[in-house]
């Protein structure tokens, strides 16, 4: 009977171990090399492939955008029109009226208006360019396992804290120590970079303004004991059980 138990709660643990803790994804080795951040960290979001840029263009700097009082209500409806968008595509380039493609990857928003108005200088009496790029997210893992969010960056310049703080925060299963972030380059790959959110010392790194199609990973803590009790009671209550009814055929048969 003695080794039959322990044969059975072998196989148990055995059985048990290889789902502990299955939900932590994206594990690195410990001599895992990671990407360098940069030492002066980019305050500015660019424009990268998949971008849909909204784009709205008005002569003379603008001027029938803001004087609007004595227009009537036609011109008012058209000054205040919904903007056209327009979508980077994968080698980052937009196609735009009149002046066609346009390199903008890279680019800030800034940047990006300030070479349309000149472009479009050509054809329009100084141009004034307004751009704004409306399908910008964040897939963010706060470690708590199945708590992914997306979350949209409505702001152009919005921060890794910021990002965290609209995701819920770290969760209470995160390690704040291993803190991933995925960024995708102009090449399509991938950089991998990891800070230790929870040393004040890095706190430069929470102003890290995020890029559209970032994933932002907290590494939950491993769970071995609670992990291991949740898998084992199922077996173990089936060992007593097996173990109560054979101790009671046997005491029948005595």
């Amino acid at each position: 009977m003695g080794r039959l138990w322990s044969f059975l709660t072998a196989v148990a643990l055995l059985g048990a171990g290889c789902t502990i803790n299955r939900d932590i994804m994206f594990k690195t080795p410990r001599d895992f090399a990671f990407d360098t951040v940069q030492d002066t960290l980019e305050r500015e979001f660019k424009l990268q492939p998949d971008d849909i840029i909204a784009f709205k263009m008005y002569a003379n700097d603008g001027f029938k955008m803001i004087d609007l009082i004595n227009q009537d209500d036609l011109t008012l409806r058209s000054a205040q029109r919904d903007p056209f968008s327009y979508l980077v595509d994968p080698r980052g380039i937009t196609k735009l009226p009149v002046i066609g493609e346009v390199h903008v990857q890279g680019l800030t928003v800034r940047q990006a208006e300030m070479l349309l108005e000149d472009k479009y200088s050509t054809f329009f009496k100084r141009p004034f360019v307004l751009l704004s790029v409306s399908n910008r997210r964040v897939v963010v893992f706060p470690g708590g396992g199945g708590d992914a969010k997306i979350v949209p960056l409505e702001n152009n310049n919005t921060t890794l804290l910021e990002v965290l703080a609209r995701a819920g925060g770290i969760a209470s299963r995160g390690d704040a120590h291993r803190v991933k972030l995925f960024r995708k380059e102009a090449d399509g790959m991938r950089k991998i970079f990891q800070f230790d959110l929870s040393d004040i010392d890095n706190l430069k790194y929470g102003d890290l303004v995020m890029q559209a199609d970032d994933v932002l990973y907290v590494q939950p803590n491993a769970e071995i004991a609670r992990g291991l009790l949740t898998e084992i009671t199922p077996l173990i209550t089936l060992l007593t059980t097996t173990v109560l009814v054979i101790g009671l055929v046997r005491t029948i048969g005595n």
